[in-house]
């Protein structure tokens, strides 16, 4: 009885870890690039200006991160030039390292509606978390937290369904299977089509 048990426990947890990602101590449903968006209230490109970590105002037994961001970029929501937002810290270890904001860092964040307590957080936790790197030469591309594994699968199918129409290289990027960082501008045409599509 405790080895089939041992077994079916061990089965489920692989089950899971390959079902779902995990930022630190919270555990998201892989989504595409398109629910991502559709799912964010606003999609900003900048840099972290400032991060700390502090109780919550309201909820003074729960941890926050504050992020203060000048940004370059508006891809969904109001156009801003600085957005500052709060974001619940579910793992202890986010609270050493400010959620892995840094000041000077820049992003791609596709941020989820604010909750009626002030919080948000970009939608699918590290998925919709962007890290932007630049190549040898100069060129942006952007990563997320789950290195991008899964970002385009079944997206051309979803929004094919709902009349959107994407550019031929837009369409190119959606036929990538592969992970790993792809060119900012590329992603950045494909998430303001699929936003600005109704």
């Amino acid at each position: 009885m405790t080895r089939t048990f041992t077994i079916l426990l061990a089965c489920f947890c692989l089950i899971t870890a390959t079902a779902s990602h995990a930022q630190r101590g919270a555990i998201t449903v892989p989504r595409g690039l398109d629910e991502l968006t559709g799912r964010a209230e606003n999609i900003l490109r900048g840099h972290i200006v400032e991060a700390h970590v502090e109780p919550d105002p309201k909820l003074k037994n729960l941890m926050t991160v504050v992020v203060k961001m000048k940004v370059d970029k508006t891809l969904k929501g109001k156009a801003v030039s600085d957005h500052t937002f709060r974001q619940f810290i579910w793992d202890i270890r986010d609270q050493y390292d400010a959620a892995r904001y840094q000041k000077g860092q820049e992003l791609l964040l596709l941020l989820n509606p604010v909750s009626e307590n002030g919080l948000t957080s970009p939608t699918g936790m590290d998925q919709g978390r962007f890290r932007i790197l630049r190549t040898a030469d100069g060129k942006a591309t952007a990563v997320n937290g789950t290195h991008n594994v899964g970002l385009f699968d079944g997206v051309a199918q979803r929004t094919a369904k709902r009349g959107v129409r994407f550019s031929a290289k837009s369409a190119a990027l959606l036929e990538r299977t592969a992970g790993g960082p792809v060119p900012l501008d590329q992603l950045e045409e494909v998430i303001s089509t699929i936003a600005s599509t109704k």
